[in-house]
């Protein structure tokens, strides 16, 4: 899971440099800049449907912080509360290219840029062999569907 996490932080960094504009500079149309922020969403959507469809009811039976309405689902609330509101972004953008605001798109971005690296951070941690054996044994792990 870190390595995916590691690589979402990327993208988020990437679209938040180029959002400035120089997108150009590689290459980039505007039209294809916001398309790599739609893959960001979507990837980032993915990954977070397949944890808690899969993961985290399975996790949640021994750690508290997978549970509903806890931790790791708050976040998630909280994170898509910001990819809606940039793929709104991007929508308007589309249709009018002209309107396109490095402003506007870096503050959507700072909107949750902050409980978005937390969250990934957290997880990983919570993920990680020294917090797992508090809760699980090996043999347990060793079962679950990953």
């Amino acid at each position: 899971m870190q390595d995916f996490h590691t690589y979402l932080k990327y993208e988020f960094d990437e679209l938040y440099a180029l959002a400035d504009g120089s997108f150009n500079s590689r290459g980039m149309s505007l039209s294809m800049f916001l398309q790599s922020a739609t893959d960001f969403r979507r990837h980032l959507e993915a990954h977070h449907s397949i944890e808690e469809k899969y993961l985290f009811p399975i996790l949640a039976r021994k750690m508290p912080a997978f549970s509903d309405n806890e931790q790791h689902r708050n976040s998630h609330k909280q994170i898509h509360d910001g990819l809606d509101a940039l793929t709104a972004l991007i929508a308007r953008f589309h249709s009018s290219l002209p309107s396109y605001s490095p402003t506007e798109f870096r503050a959507c971005l700072d909107g949750f840029r902050d409980v978005l690296t937390r969250h990934l951070d957290e997880e990983v941690h919570d993920l990680q062999g020294e917090n797992l054996r508090r809760y699980w044994t090996l043999e347990e792990l060793s079962e679950i569907p990953i």
